[in-house]
């Protein structure tokens, strides 16, 4: 039986293919893409099965381009998963922090780190495309002097040493996650707690107020609402929000109301809510 194709931004042992698998715990085959349009492309024309797109992170925010591109496409959202980001100082085995001469990541993983590179005299802060292929570099070219910032795993994967582990400032930092498929992908109703939709509203005064409360007569929890400003609409914004529900006929008697009363609407996925590693996490 073959494996289950999953794409992923960036080289293997990026915090994507962590994700995946945390989320499938299952042999899987991961598909390297170089970016987020190149992975809804691969799914979009059936050369993967799945895709993991980082969504939104608690220090950096929304990634705003995501929206747009599930929005976009024929795809939709099945599952989502959350993941605690641990950045590392890797390099080769044997190499000192005091001789390094750079550094390279992500330009987010060295924001991130500002604090511990801060304390490294004399090193030279390089941006990559993303924190695997950072260190992904070092050890295939078996680089001296130079260190990267990524995973446990990437630093598993090319044979590299942990020089300094979770180096990041805020020890609070967690990235969301969404699971993308087809369209067409069937998903089971008996274990959907959780819905993302979008739509507009009138430019009219209350016009939001009253979609959420509409929401909350239907007894649906507001996750999330992200906006998303409308291209050739000056000031005019589409809306993204999640919500968590006990009952699904609730959602479809909540989508049925909201329908008439807001414009483009759309529903972009419905999937199990992940209430379990959220709470783990607001214990943390």
């Amino acid at each position: 039986m073959s494996k289950i194709k999953i794409g992923i931004q960036g080289v293997k042992g990026a915090f994507h293919e962590i994700a995946v698998r945390k989320y499938f715990n299952q042999p899987v085959d991961i598909v390297e893409c170089y970016s987020f349009q190149e992975e809804i492309n691969q799914l979009v024309n059936g050369q993967i099965d799945y895709c993991l797109m980082a969504i939104e992170n608690t220090v950096a925010g929304s990634i705003l381009p995501n929206y747009a591109l599930i929005q976009n496409n024929p795809v939709k959202i099945v599952g989502e998963e959350y993941l605690r980001i641990k950045q590392n100082l890797v390099g080769l085995p044997g190499q000192k922090i005091r001789d390094l001469k750079e550094v390279h990541s992500h330009y987010m993983a060295i924001e991130q780190c500002r604090d511990f590179l801060s304390g490294i005299e004399g090193i030279r802060l390089v941006e990559s495309p993303d924190t695997a292929r950072s260190a992904q570099e070092i050890g295939t070219a078996r680089i001296k002097d130079r260190a990267g910032i990524a995973s446990d795993l990437a630093a598993e994967l090319y044979g590299l040493e942990i020089l300094a582990e979770e180096i990041e400032t805020n020890k609070k930092n967690y990235t969301r996650f969404l699971v993308l498929a087809r369209e067409d992908k069937e998903v089971q109703v008996e274990t959907i707690s959780k819905a993302s939709i979008c739509f507009s509203v009138s430019h009219e005064q209350g016009s939001l107020s009253t979609v959420l409360s509409l929401m909350s007569h239907f007894d649906l929890n507001l996750t999330k609402i992200q906006s998303m400003p409308i291209l050739g609409k000056e000031f005019q914004y589409f809306f993204f929000v999640d919500v968590t529900f006990n009952d699904y006929h609730r959602l479809e008697e909540a989508i049925w109301s909201l329908d008439p009363i807001v414009n483009d609407l759309q529903i972009l996925g419905e999937y199990e809510h992940s209430i379990s590693t959220l709470e783990e996490i607001h214990q943390q």
